[in-house]
C-alpha cells in the first residue's frame, strides 16, 4: 500500500507514549501520506507527545479535556480555522480509577461508574458532534474498545461496562451520520501492552493467555492495528461502518482454550 490517506488529515486522540495503540495509528496513517493533529492532555502529557508528533512531520498539538466542553469547543475551532475540514478522527481515549481495575466488579463506586463512562464512552459522542461538522465531504470516526464489553474479564470491571456503551454507541452514530457520509467503527485489539493496560490488575497474564490460546497464536501488533485503521480510513472502507472490527489474532472466536492448554 502507498498513499492510501493520501490528501486527509485527521486527529488522533489518546497517544501516550510510542506505546499507545494510538501511536501505531498514528504512525500506519502517516505512512500512507496523511495529515496528523495530535491531542493531549496536560502539560506532562504534552511533552511526550511532542516529539513523537514531530517525528510524523507535525506540529498541530491541542491540549484537550474531554470532560470540558470550552477544551473541546477551543480544540475544534482550531482544526476549523488551521484546516477548515477534517477527514478523520482517531478516539483512543479511556480512563478509570486503577484501584477498582481489581477485586470485585460489585464493589463499583457510583464517582468511578460516573467517570469511566463519561470519559471512555460519552466523548465520543462529544468527538462526533464537533468533529461532524468539518466533514462536509464524508468522514470517518474510529474508536477503540476491547472484548471484555461482552465476555467477562478477570479485573476489566467497569471498563468492560464501558466499553459496551462505547460498541452501542458506535452503532448509534453510524446510524446518524451515515446520511452525511460519515462512517463510525471501532477496532477491537487483544490484550497489548500498552501504559493503559498495565492498570489492569493480572495484565502480564491476560497478555499470556491470549498469545498461547489466539487460532494465530499471537496477540495484536501495533503495526496490525494500524493497517486496520488505514483501511477504515481510507475510501476502500468506504462501505464499513458500525462494525466492531478484531484484530486479536482471531482469540475472539474461542470458547475455551486449546487442547493442550487446558
Amino acid at each position: 500500500m502507498a498513499n492510501l490517506l493520501k490528501g486527509k488529515r485527521g486527529l488522533i486522540m489518546g497517544v501516550a507514549n510510542e506505546r499507545s495503540i494510538a501511536w501505531g495509528i498514528a504512525k500506519a496513517m502517516a505512512e500512507e501520506g496523511a495529515e496528523l493533529a495530535f491531542s493531549y492532555q496536560g502539560d506532562a502529557f504534552g511533552k511526550r507527545v511532542e516529539p513523537l508528533a514531530a517525528s510524523l512531520g507535525s506540529d498541530l498539538l491541542i491540549d484537550v479535556d474531554v470532560t470540558d466542553d470550552a477544551s473541546l469547543d477551543r480544540a475544534f475551532a482550531l482544526l476549523k480555522q488551521q484546516w477548515g475540514k477534517l477527514d478523520f478522527v482517531v478516539h483512543a481515549i479511556a480512563f478509570s480509577d486503577k484501584t477498582e481495575l481489581g477485586g470485585r466488579f460489585i464493589n463499583t463506586s457510583r464517582d468511578n461508574f460516573r467517570n469511566s463512562l463519561t470519559i471512555s464512552c460519552y466523548s465520543l459522542i462529544d468527538v462526533a458532534r464537533r468533529a461532524a461538522p468539518l466533514m462536509s465531504e464524508g468522514g470517518t470516526l474510529l474508536t477503540l474498545t476491547y472484548q471484555g464489553s461482552n465476555r467477562v474479564t478477570p479485573y476489566y470491571n467497569v471498563m468492560g461496562v464501558a466499553k459496551a456503551a462505547l460498541e452501542s454507541t458506535v452503532r448509534y452514530l453510524a446510524n446518524d451520520l451515515g446520511p452525511d457520509g460519515i462512517r463510525v467503527n471501532a477496532i477491537s485489539p487483544g490484550p497489548m501492552k500498552t501504559l493503559a493496560g498495565a492498570a489492569i490488575s493480572g495484565a502480564r497474564a491476560t497478555f499470556r493467555h491470549t498469545d498461547a490460546n489466539a487460532p494465530m497464536r499471537a496477540n495484536a501488533t501495533l503495526s496490525a492495528v494500524g493497517g486496520t485503521a488505514v483501511y477504515l480510513a481510507s475510501d476502500a472502507g468506504n462501505c464499513t461502518s458500525g462494525e466492531i472490527i478484531h484484530v486479536d489474532g482471531g482469540y475472539h472466536v474461542l470458547g475455551m482454550p486449546q487442547p493442550e492448554n487446558l
